[in-house]
């Protein structure tokens, strides 16, 4: 037994010094690594550390410690030649799409822990893949190649960034952009057609509308000058109106004008007349009546002498010899 502890002890310190020159030979073969800026370093002694290094100068020993770079500034993955089938079984690709991204330094040790330091294979590349098939899946070729592809990238961002965020919070998905997917010659020949006619279609609707509109416009001038010409026609139609309705106002004043002036022309006649009257009647006096009597008798260029020269004119009866003077005053009254 002696013999056997003596080579346990001899093997014994035989390991321990074959691990002490290591050790030695290592620390004095120790290398200084010098980490560059913008990403953090996660480094493996055997497995994964649970401390990340920050850029600058540290030391490595050889052939025990390795590292990993995690870039942690704004990075752009680029997933080229993307398969994607359709709803109606067409297959497209697409050249290329940039998810531009960047990884929250607290997250990288979760992040290389979970999904090793090439976590963008599995939760971007990967990601990418997956979802552009289930947006193809459900849409026809016509919507993504020209009715939705300007959602496209949208989509991937919001899609991308809600598993990110279950999966492995930390990492930020800032955009994606899609290029045009390459569709098979028969169907582009097809869609260049029909480009085509949707274009020549476009062009007839929009001739139509410039037609439409001139007529429009054609129709609304015409309705403005009707309505311009009513309007005329109905201030002219006033104008008459109100000259018409002058006129009759002025005649109408001039006929009570004139019916004053006639009314006052008859009272003044039948005043003169009535003032004549009463002076006539005035005059009527014998005396008066004897002067015309003598003036009659003094005009006629006859004179007739009877028997009784005297008894000519008068009779004996003086009441018959006033009546016949009255007599012949009233008929030189009336030769008057």
């Amino acid at each position: 037994f002696e013999n056997i502890t003596c080579v346990s002890s001899f093997c014994c310190f035989h390991v321990s010094f074959v691990c002490a020159g290591l050790l030695v030979g290592s620390v004095i073969h120790a290398e200084v690594v010098l980490f560059p800026s913008g990403k953090l370093f996660v480094c493996l002694g055997g497995a994964l550390l649970t401390t990340t290094s920050s850029p600058g100068f540290h030391l490595m020993l050889p052939f025990i410690t390795t590292y990993k770079s995690v870039q942690t500034t704004l990075q752009t993955d680029e997933v080229k030649n993307v398969p994607c089938g359709t709803s109606g079984g067409v297959m497209i690709y697409f050249d290329r799409i940039e998810v531009v991204n960047y990884l929250v330094p607290a997250a990288v040790y979760d992040i290389v822990k979970n999904f090793t330091a090439d976590y963008d294979k599995a939760l971007i590349f990967n990601k990418v893949h997956h979802e552009l098939n289930q947006f193809c899946s459900v849409h026809s070729l016509q919507e993504v190649y020209i009715g939705l592809f300007d959602q496209i990238d949208e989509h991937l961002k919001m899609t991308l960034q809600e598993d990110l965020t279950s999966m492995a919070p930390g990492i930020i998905i800032q955009a994606v952009r899609v290029t045009k997917p390459h569709i098979p010659e028969s169907v582009l020949r097809n869609y260049e057609l029909m480009e085509s006619e949707k274009t020549k279609l476009l062009i007839s609707q929009q001739t139509q509308k410039v037609v439409e509109k001139e007529a429009e416009t054609e129709r609304i001038r015409a309705v403005i000058e009707a309505e311009k010409v009513a309007q005329v026609a109905e201030i002219k139609f006033g104008q008459k109106v109100m000259e018409k309705e002058t006129e009759k106002r002025i005649s109408e004043i001039e006929d009570g004008a004139f019916l004053a002036r006639e009314k006052a022309k008859a009272d003044a006649e039948f005043y003169t007349a009535q003032r004549t009257a009463e002076a006539n009647k005035m005059k009527l006096t014998p005396e008066y009546l004897q002067l015309m009597k003598y003036k009659a008798i003094a005009a006629n260029s006859k004179i007739y002498f009877g028997n009784d020269i005297p008894q000519m004119f008068m009779e004996s009866d003086s009441v018959k010899a006033s009546a016949a003077m009255d007599s012949v005053a009233e008929k030189i009254l009336d030769l008057d």
